[in-house]
């Protein structure tokens, strides 16, 4: 039963979970929700989607996840999981066909790491925008995300790899490219002029199957961004 139309409060419950699929509980733009949307197609999973519009979210969603958040994941059982990272090792130790996690316990725990590392990254790519519409000076958040970038265009040089893990997408790949996906959507594309190594990753992400089901145009991505930023979030924009 995947939607695109977001669900808001006062809207009715979906149905069960259909036996033999799972359920993603998204938002069209979350770049958290996409990495789930990312790992569910790099793998093959039969699963539907029903998006929420976050702002005004159903009852019967906060039932199921107190904390409101997507992704959040539901079986035909009822079992709820949420949060993206714990989504997606879920995602791939349930369904182990085209394994995107190592089997090795030092590579899982090097990505987790790397992760963990990224996730000071993801700041940046909120702060600049929306401190450049506020008139604020932006210019040592520029720095620090240049220094930040700079570190993962050394690590894919030094690693002489394709990408993050190695010579074929893994989950940091994944885990990573949501963001990077928005960058020119964000006005913050030149910031790859200075990082060539990174640039090709991110050229080599765009031809990913995966990568072009779940994204959206550069344009589509401003007119959410723009309806965000002034407090009034489409959740259904471009339907």
């Amino acid at each position: 039963m995947s939607t695109q139309k977001s669900f808001a409060k006062g809207s009715s419950a979906p149905g069960p979970v259909p036996e033999g699929t799972i359920r993603l509980y998204s938002m069209r733009f979350c770049p958290f929700a996409q990495r789930a949307r990312l790992v569910l197609q790099a793998k093959g999973i039969k699963h539907d989607v029903v998006n929420i519009n976050l702002k005004e979210k159903p009852d019967w969603f906060l039932e199921k996840n107190p904390l409101g958040l997507v992704p959040t994941l539901e079986t035909p059982s009822g079992q709820v999981i949420y949060e993206s990272p714990i989504t997606c090792e879920y995602l791939d130790e349930v369904y182990p066909d085209n394994k995107l996690l190592p089997s090795d316990p030092f590579e899982k725990a090097q990505q987790k790491m790397m992760l963990e590392c990224y996730s000071k990254v993801v700041p940046y790519f909120y702060k600049i925008p929306m401190g450049k519409r506020s008139g604020e000076d932006v210019s040592a958040l520029e720095g620090e995300l240049k220094e930040k970038l700079a570190k993962l265009n050394e690590h894919l040089k030094t690693k002489k790899s394709n990408y993050m893990a190695g010579d074929s997408i893994t989950m940091i790949d994944y885990m990573m490219w949501p963001w990077f996906e928005r960058m020119e959507g964000m006005q913050l594309k030149h910031f790859l002029d200075g990082t060539p190594e990174l640039k090709k990753w991110t050229e080599r992400m765009l031809e990913d199957p995966a990568v072009k089901e779940t994204m959206h145009a550069p344009d589509t991505h401003i007119g959410f961004y723009t309806s965000y930023i002034a407090g009034k979030a489409d959740y259904d924009y471009g339907l």
